[in-house]
């Protein structure tokens, strides 16, 4: 249920076309919460559909030209009434922690070069979040609404800065083991 209240935040940020939606989410809410060009315009009809946003006038009409959109009272009222909602956090649910789980009970092979891959892709996550941080959130100059876009981009960073470290740890862990027979470990780890 949040990719349309996603969106809802992006529109009323800034009025955008579907295409504009689109590489706002590359560059920021994305981060967070992916959605490809074809679930943004599935998920932009649905809301236009049922009152939460409506296409702005064209300026001038023209065939083929894009569509911007903004929220309507409805579509703030629900971005509202979603925000003040409480909810549990999900569980984590990651496809490498499960397969560390079966290398034990199987054996380890190749599992070392995809921590080291991830590790690569985590440490680059960091360095863009830090560069962002930089460029977009200089000490002293930030409002309200900055001031918790940065706390997003402060948690970005920090799970970026754990997963490095628990990969690393990982890989050191992984040096420490001794060469077994994938058959004869016990499977109650």
């Amino acid at each position: 249920m949040s990719l349309p209240h996603a969106i809802l935040t992006a529109l009323l940020e800034k009025p955008s076309s579907g295409l504009e939606l689109t590489r706002r989410f590359d560059r920021s809410i994305g981060y967070f919460w992916s959605a490809s060009h074809q679930q943004i315009y599935r998920e932009l009809s649905k809301l236009e559909t049922e009152g939460y946003i409506r296409a702005l006038p064209a300026e001038q009409p023209a065939r083929g030209q894009k569509k911007s959109y903004e929220v309507l009272p409805a579509g703030r009222a629900e971005l509202t009434r979603w925000t003040a909602a409480s909810q549990d956090p999900k569980p984590l649910r990651d496809p490498l922690l499960l397969r560390l789980r079966a290398a034990a009970v199987v054996g380890t092979a190749g599992i070392e070069a995809d921590l080291r891959h991830h590790l690569d892709l985590h440490r680059q996550q960091l360095a863009d979040y830090e560069e962002i941080q930089q460029r977009d959130f200089p000490p002293g100059r930030q409002t309200p609404q900055e001031r918790l876009q940065h706390l997003i981009l402060r948690a970005g960073i920090d799970l970026e800065t754990f997963w490095t470290r628990w990969l690393t740890d990982a890989l050191e862990e992984f040096g420490r083991l001794p060469a077994q027979d994938p058959a004869s470990r016990d499977s109650t780890v």
